[in-house]
């Protein structure tokens, strides 16, 4: 399950997605959130899920990796399906002991869970096809404003990005862990719910300390490289924004305004 967790992971490629100004990406998944949230009906979500599925095919991600991104959450997205099911009033088409499921249950559930899981899909591409550097310099210089009213910039965007980064690694740390710990006999899958937590202390204060110890060496790295933040620093690649850049941010504008006229007529 550890190793289905993709979030943070980089995937190398020179596709016309991994040329995009880091900027654009960051602006076009803003309106691509905003875009799944104006949509209403099957219409609107099925251009939703066109665009994403020309985006994935324009990246050349793998599908498997956007699919084996949903497992971890899936749980979540048949939860909040179910309740959308069960929960929703409207006409009545079956009742059993206390449970009713309506049509517009049904609607809701089908769009909720469509909905989460091109969230999920569409959000995540952002980290698949952007470096942790250029994310870095990209949200840095979109929140160059905030720097007026004394916001930290750029040391925000980079924790962001560290995070981020860093997630990768912490999965495949705690893999390892509980690796060696079943080799000793440790079992996390049978008796209570206490007795299973109990079972994860011995993960938790080794990942605890080995993440502490990379953030220490980290820090001693940036020391030793003279980092003072911000203030003075360079770039050793420019971002500049090119021809894709515009029609790629037109063409997310276009289907934002389209999804929102049709949503209005409830399409």
């Amino acid at each position: 399950m550890l190793k289905d967790i993709t979030l943070g992971q980089y995937f190398p490629g020179k596709t016309v997605v991994h040329r995009l100004d880091p900027r654009t990406k960051l602006i076009l998944v803003i309106v691509y959130i905003v875009a799944l949230f104006s949509a209403k009906w099957f219409v609107t979500y099925g251009m939703m899920l066109v665009t994403l599925c020309g985006i994935i095919a324009a990246s050349k991600i793998n599908p498997k990796v956007i699919l084996r991104s949903l497992k971890p959450l899936l749980f979540v997205i048949i939860l909040t399906g179910i309740l959308n099911l069960f929960y929703t009033q409207g006409q009545i088409l079956v009742k059993f002991w206390i449970f009713t499921i309506t049509k517009e249950g049904v609607r809701s559930a089908v769009l909720m869970v469509l909905r989460i899981s091109m969230l999920i899909a569409g959000t995540f591409m952002l980290t698949y096809t952007t470096s942790p550097i250029a994310l870095t310099d990209g949200l840095e210089l979109l929140l160059n404003p905030l720097k007026k009213i004394r916001v930290p910039v750029h040391e925000l965007s980079m924790m962001m990005c560290i995070a981020l980064r860093f997630i990768p690694t912490l999965i495949e740390e705690t893999d390892k862990i509980m690796s060696a710990q079943k080799a000793r006999g440790a079992d996390f899958e049978t008796g209570s719910l206490l007795s299973r937590a109990k079972a994860l202390i011995p993960i938790l204060v080794p990942l605890f300390i080995s993440s502490f110890r990379r953030a220490d060496e980290l820090a001693v790295a940036m020391e030793c490289r003279c980092y003072h933040g911000g203030e003075g620093r360079t770039r050793m690649k420019q971002l500049r924004y090119g021809r894709n850049d515009y029609v790629a941010l037109t063409g997310g504008v276009v289907i934002l305004i389209v999804i929102i006229v049709l949503g209005r007529f409830g399409l």
